[in-house]
Parts: structure tokens; C-alpha cells; sequence
């Protein structure tokens, strides 16, 4: 009689890229409706990101709801993953206008790192056809007497935490534009500062991108 294979825990099985990015729209999810701070979301990406089995996935979201979906038999939105736009060259870490204008936009690969800062001036960062180079990315905008405008795609998740002095650091919807990305979407983190001046993230919907004005 042969012997029966040892029973293998469904925990230490290898987490793949997909159960990461179900785990991560968990927190972001989280984040949007209060229940953790950015600086806990940060901190549990990293865990998540860095993590190798379903079982070191698990503790990151123990203390969140998860629509009672279980993490590793759930399906895969693969399909909805834009996953072709992460990867390729960094391009320009810095975008700076001193009494001028400055543009970064049609196809160009948004560094992890990108800091723009307008004085007197205008920076417009456009990403409806950019790629980028990481999964994650931070654009640092600071603007003083000026604006700094950052258009984004409904496709792509942002988190803006910048601060506004006699200025204004908001987001703003266009119409039409889907109040949450898919899951897998690049992340884009807008932070900085805006002194007598303004920093606008628009947010456009994807099927209606020339409407931008």
C-alpha cells in the first residue's frame, strides 16, 4: 500500500505577483476609507512587496476586512493589469520652471523619483501616455507663485498628500473619470508643497483622454 504524500500548508505556498496586488488594493482600500494612515499603508506595502509565501501575506491585512474573499484561492484580474506600462528607462528625475514653463509629457517613463518645483512659473506633468519605471512612484511638486498641474489617467491610483500655504494642493475629478483604478495599476504618490501658488492633480477617464483642458 503506498504511503499517502504529506500534506502540504496552502501557507507556505510561493505568493505570486498577483496575490501581492490583491493584498496591496486591500490596503489602499483601507487607507481610502480611514481605517489605516498613509504612513501604515507604506509600511505594509513594503511587507507585502517583500514578501515570498501566502503566509507572510496573511498577518499584512489580518486586522482588515477582505470581503471575506480568500486570498489564495482568489481569481486573477489579469486581464485588467497594465502591466506593459511598468518597466523601461527612467526618464528626467526633475522638472523646474523659474519664470518660464516647462512640459513633460507624450510617451516618457516616470523615474520612481521625479521633483518638480515652479517659481514664478508653470510645470505641466502630463501621464496619459507615460509609462513607468516601477510599480510605485513619488512626484515631489513644489510650487511658489506659481503651479505645478499633474494629469493622470483613471487607470492609474494616486494618493495626494501635499500641503497647501495661501495656495491650494487638491485633485480634481474630470467628468467621467472612475473614482478607483483596477487592481495592478501603477501607483503614483503626489507630494510637496504649494506657497502662493497651486499644485492640480486631474484625474481623466481613459476612454475620454483628449477632453483635457
Amino acid at each position: 500500500m503506498s504511503e499517502q504524500p504529506p500534506h502540504r500548508d496552502p501557507k507556505q505556498l510561493r505568493a505570486s505577483d498577483a496575490d501581492r496586488e490583491r493584498v496591496a488594493q486591500v490596503l489602499h482600500k483601507a487607507m481610502g476609507e480611514g481605517r489605516i494612515t498613509l504612513d501604515e499603508l507604506e509600511e505594509r506595502l513594503d511587507q507585502v512587496y517583500s514578501a515570498k509565501t501566502l503566509g507572510e501575506l496573511e498577518p499584512v491585512t489580518a486586522d482588515l476586512p477582505t470581503d471575506d474573499a480568500p486570498l489564495p484561492t482568489a481569481p486573477a484580474a489579469t486581464s485588467s493589469l497594465p502591466d506593459r506600462r511598468v518597466g523601461g528607462t527612467p526618464g528626467s528625475t526633475t522638472s523646474i520652471a523659474v519664470m518660464s514653463g516647462t512640459e513633460r509629457k507624450g510617451v516618457w517613463v516616470l523615474p520612481p523619483q521625479h521633483n518638480s518645483f515652479a517659481f514664478w512659473g508653470g510645470v505641466e506633468i502630463d501621464l496619459r501616455h507615460a509609462r513607468f519605471a516601477e510599480q510605485h512612484s513619488t512626484i515631489t511638486a513644489v510650487a511658489i507663485m506659481g503651479g505645478v498641474d499633474v494629469i493622470v489617467p483613471d487607470d492609474v491610483a494616486v494618493e495626494v498628500t501635499g500641503v497647501g500655504i495661501m495656495g491650494a494642493f487638491e485633485t480634481r475629478n474630470k467628468k467621467g473619470a472612475s473614482p478607483t483604478a483596477p487592481p495592478g495599476a501603477p501607483v503614483v504618490k503626489v507630494t510637496g508643497l504649494a506657497f502662493w501658488g497651486g499644485v492640480e492633480v486631474k484625474r481623466v477617464p481613459r476612454d475620454k483622454i483628449k477632453e483635457i483642458e
